[in-house]
C-alpha cells in the first residue's frame, strides 16, 4: 500500500514539476501581456478545463491501485492537462514570433492523450468486467455458504428446495428417475433431555457422518431441520431407493454411540421413507414426502401401542 502511495506521488510530483518547467520555459523566453489584452473568455475555458483534468488526474490516482491501466489514464490524462496549460500561458505571456514550437506544445499532446485515454478505459473496462464476474461468483458462494447448517457441513432445506427446483426439470426431461429419502430420527428428544442438547448435536453429527458414508457420491444429503434429514437421489427408481432406506435405518439401529461423559450405550433409531418424483415440483415432492413420513410415524405408534 505505501508503495503504491508512493509510485502515485511520483506521477504527480513528476506532472507539476513538468507544468512549471512549461512556466519557467515561457517566462524565460517571452514577455508578460498586460491585463487589459487577456482574453477572459479563453482563459476561463481553457485554464478552467485544465484544473479540471488536473482534479480528474488525482481523484484516478486517489481510487485506483498502481498498474498499467492507471499508467495509461495517468499519461493520457497529462497529456490533456499539458496541453491545456500550455494553451493557457499563451493567454499571458507573449513569446516572439521567431518561435513556433509553441503550438505543438499547445496542440501535440491533445490527440495523444486522447489516445492513450481511449486505450486505458478500454483495459479498464475489460477489468471492470472480470472484477463483476468474480464479485458475481463471490456472491453466489456467499449465498450459497448461508444455506449450509451451522451444525452439521450439510446444506439446509432451502438449499435442499433449490436443488429440487432444478433437478425435477432436468430429469422429466431427460426421463430420469429421481427420488426423495426423508430421515427422522426416533424419539430423539429424549436423547437431549436425558443426555443435554450439547450431547445431542454431537450426535446428530455423528448421524451426518453415518449417511454421508452410506451414501453415493452423486446422492445430496441435507439437515431440513433437527433430527430430520432429506436425501436427494439422481437416477434412482422407488424401489432402488427403497432398498436405500432401508440399509440406512439399519445403519443407524446399528451405530455404536455412547455418550462422551458416562460412556453409556445410546440407542438410535430412525423412520426413513422414500419417494419417487411423479411429474412433481419442488413442492409436491416435499408435501408427498411429508405424508409418507407422517403415515409412517403413525405406523410406528401403532405398533407400539
Amino acid at each position: 500500500m505505501n508503495s503504491m502511495f508512493f509510485l502515485h506521488r511520483i506521477k504527480w510530483l513528476g506532472l507539476l514539476l513538468l507544468a512549471n518547467a512549461g512556466l519557467m520555459l515561457y517566462l524565460s523566453l517571452g514577455e508578460l501581456k498586460p491585463v487589459s489584452i487577456w482574453a477572459w473568455t479563453d482563459i476561463t475555458g481553457e485554464g478552467g478545463s485544465a484544473l479540471l483534468v488536473l482534479a480528474w488526474t488525482a481523484l484516478m490516482l486517489k481510487g485506483r491501485p498502481a498498474g498499467r491501466v492507471t499508467n495509461l489514464l495517468f499519461v493520457g490524462l497529462a497529456c490533456l492537462f499539458l496541453s491545456l496549460w500550455m494553451d493557457t500561458l499563451d493567454e499571458f505571456v507573449a513569446l516572439p514570433e521567431a518561435v513556433m514550437w509553441d503550438h505543438w506544445l499547445e496542440s501535440a499532446p491533445m490527440p495523444v492523450g486522447f489516445v492513450l485515454l481511449t486505450v486505458g478505459i478500454y483495459h479498464w473496462h475489460r477489468e471492470q468486467l472480470a472484477i463483476n464476474a468474480q464479485m458475481v461468483n463471490r456472491e453466489r458462494h456467499f449465498r450459497e455458504h448461508r444455506q449450509f447448517d451451522k451444525l452439521t457441513p450439510l446444506a439446509d432445506a432451502g438449499y435442499l428446495r433449490c436443488q429440487l427446483a432444478a433437478a425435477l426439470p432436468q430429469a422429466e426431461s431427460s426421463q430420469q428417475p429421481l427420488s426423495l429419502l426423508t430421515i427422522d430420527l426416533d424419539d430423539f428428544h429424549q436423547v437431549n433431555a436425558r443426555y443435554g442438547h450439547h450431547e445431542g448435536d454431537r450426535v446428530l453429527q455423528l448421524v451426518c457422518q453415518l449417511l454421508l458414508m452410506s451414501l453415493r457420491r452423486h446422492d445430496l444429503l441435507c439437515r431440513l431441520a433437527g433430527d430430520r434429514f432429506a436425501v436427494l437421489l439422481p437416477n434412482t427408481l422407488e424401489d432402488q431407493a427403497q432398498v436405500i432406506a432401508r440399509e440406512i435405518s439399519d445403519s443407524i439401529a446399528h451405530l455404536a454411540c455412547r455418550s462422551a461423559q458416562q460412556g453409556e450405550r445410546i440407542l438410535l433409531r430412525a423412520t426413513v421413507v422414500a419417494v419417487m418424483a411423479r411429474q412433481d415440483d419442488a413442492d409436491s415432492l416435499l408435501q408427498r414426502s411429508n405424508v409418507a413420513m407422517a403415515h409412517a410415524k403413525q405406523a410406528l405408534q401403532l405398533k407400539r401401542a
